[in-house]
């Protein structure tokens, strides 16, 4: 069988990510520039090849100032680390499994996986659907900075939930 070959879709894609802050509230964040690919042996994706890549600087949590402290050494140090990446070690039904970096550090993560199907579009591309949740410790990553509170607790979780919408773009 031949090795079919995707791109993710980033117009019909969306990575987020959400900290609790203040042990309190939920904040989200998003990286709105990155990319990705997935090769299958046809469209079967159970054995599918899974790369990624997201640049720090691009992202966004609807707070300029606070975007501009999680682009800064404090968090993602953006200038140093540009680019946040992915690479799959394994693919089953229901969870990729794979080696995370960021800030030059590679840890194995497991991710859920949710396959949404295969259809084509109105102008014949065929595209294929997944939502990928998972959970990282951000200090697994060297995402260290945070501030004690008054009344006990910290400002940032370490616990950072992942929220990846992603739609594949098959290649001709």
């Amino acid at each position: 069988m031949s090795t079919t070959n995707w791109i993710i879709d980033a117009s019909h894609s969306e990575i987020q990510f959400k900290a609790t802050h203040l042990m309190i509230n939920k904040v989200t964040g998003s990286f709105t520039a990155f990319e990705g690919a997935v090769s299958t042996e046809g469209e079967d994706f159970t054995k599918a090849t899974v790369s990624f890549k997201a640049e720090t600087a691009s992202i966004s949590t609807n707070n300029e100032q606070r975007d501009g402290h999680l682009k800064s050494g404090d968090f993602f140090d953006a200038e140093k680390f540009p680019t946040i990446t992915f690479k799959s070690t394994s693919l089953s039904a229901d969870k990729l499994v794979g080696d995370l970096t960021i800030k030059d550090v590679t840890k194995s993560v497991t991710l859920d996986v949710e396959f949404g199907g295969v259809n084509k579009d109105p102008w014949g591309n065929i595209k294929a659907g997944f939502t990928v949740t998972g959970k990282i410790n951000r200090k697994d990553f060297g995402l260290t900075w945070n501030a004690a509170l008054e009344t006990g607790g910290v400002l940032v979780s370490e616990s950072i939930a992942l929220n990846i919408e992603v739609q594949l773009l098959k290649q001709a």
